[in-house]
């Protein structure tokens, strides 16, 4: 497997009402440890989400998935969290939370280009 890089990666979704246990995903992370990469992709449909309920605070979500990838990126004015290196912030984005929005349990993979595999699960997973 020679040229090609192991990989992890985690859906990223929103659960309108925690307590139904009903998702809809809205982004991917997908990370490299020994290609020292880490990426976020999301999208926020609001018609969709807002058939699940009326109740979301869609700009509070925004907010959170903005935090998310601010931690991502390592962006320094994003707090603690942000300066952990790239395993240690994959980690803490998908650690199991009882929010509205969660993670998939991460799942392993091959691939040569991993922005090409990030934008490939993205548009399978989320679009």
């Amino acid at each position: 497997m020679q040229g090609k890089h192991l990989y992890e990666y985690a859906v990223i979704r929103v659960l309108p009402r925690v307590e139904r246990e009903e998702f809809i995903n809205v982004g991917i992370i997908l990370f490299s440890k020994r290609a020292k990469y880490i990426r976020m992709m999301y999208k926020l449909d609001e018609q969709r989400l807002g058939l699940f309920s009326t109740e979301l605070d869609i700009d509070l979500l925004r907010k959170t998935l903005i935090s998310f990838e601010r931690i991502c990126n390592g962006d320094k004015t994003a707090g603690t969290i942000a300066q952990l290196d790239i395993p240690e912030r994959f980690r803490w984005l998908t650690a199991v939370r009882s929010s509205c929005i969660q993670t998939s349990r991460p799942h392993p993979g091959y691939a040569k280009n991993l922005d090409s595999e990030a934008q490939r699960l993205f548009e399978e997973l989320v679009l």
